[in-house]
């Protein structure tokens, strides 16, 4: 069988190093659509997909925003794999009909997130596991029928909706990303200085464990391939 072919929704204004991390991570042919520009998909000839992350807030009325949640809401309905990553996340809750809200502050940094329930996209993963984080807007309330999967004391960091994943935080992330997108926060000097001293490799080979998610998402548009022939939404 052919290498499941992925649509990458690449929301960040800056997609150099976004697309580097999920092509890195996700082996699979992806299509890669930089929405911030206008660019998205036209069709749902695809075996899933993904929507990475975004300075963006999900609330915002931007036309590019909107719509790609008609287009990924559509894609769901027929039957598409979905992973959301940080802004990803929210959008998918959004288009199921979740909540996204600012949190008035951030988290940002290395840190824990605990497990809520077994679920297989999150299999081989730690219970808590380390993976960086970094948003100050989040998923306050659960789309209908939406399974809670990861949490921490900032709240919900995981959901599942049918085929339909998210994570707030950036299991895609390397040392250089982490570092970058630390630095061009508008935060007080000490509070980036402290998350930086944190990005050291012990903690980012222990974060590496939070990228058997991908794997784990790969596996199941696999089981969805299998079953389904021909590939769901073709037209």
């Amino acid at each position: 069988m052919t290498r499941p072919r992925l649509a990458l929704l690449n929301a960040a204004h800056s997609t150099q190093s976004t697309s580097r991390n999920f092509r890195r991570e996700l082996d699979a042919d992806i299509t890669e659509f930089r929405l911030v520009e206008g660019d998205r998909p036209e069709r749902y000839d695809y075996d899933g997909f993904v929507v990475t992350g975004s300075r963006s807030s999900t609330y915002h009325d931007d036309e590019w925003i909107t719509a790609a949640k008609t287009w990924s809401r559509e894609a769901i309905d027929r039957g598409l794999p979905a992973l959301g990553v940080c802004f990803g996340h929210q959008l998918l809750a959004d288009a199921l009909g979740g909540q996204v809200e600012p949190m008035g502050e951030y988290e940002i940094g290395y840190r824990e997130v605990d497990r809520v329930t077994d679920d297989p996209i999150l299999d081989g993963l730690d219970d808590p596991f380390l993976v960086f984080t970094t948003h100050s807007d989040a998923v306050t309330s659960l789309p209908g029928d939406a399974t809670l999967l990861l949490e921490n004391d900032y709240g919900i960091h995981g959901f599942r909706h049918g085929r339909v994943v998210g994570v707030q935080a950036h299991p895609e992330y390397d040392a250089d990303t982490a570092e970058r997108v630390t630095r061009g926060k508008d935060l007080p000097d000490e509070r980036i200085e402290r998350v930086v001293d944190g990005i050291t490799e012990s903690n980012y080979q222990r974060a590496c464990g939070a990228k058997q998610l991908f794997d784990n998402f790969l596996a199941e548009v696999e089981e969805c391939r299998a079953a389904e022939t021909p590939r769901a939404g073709s037209d």
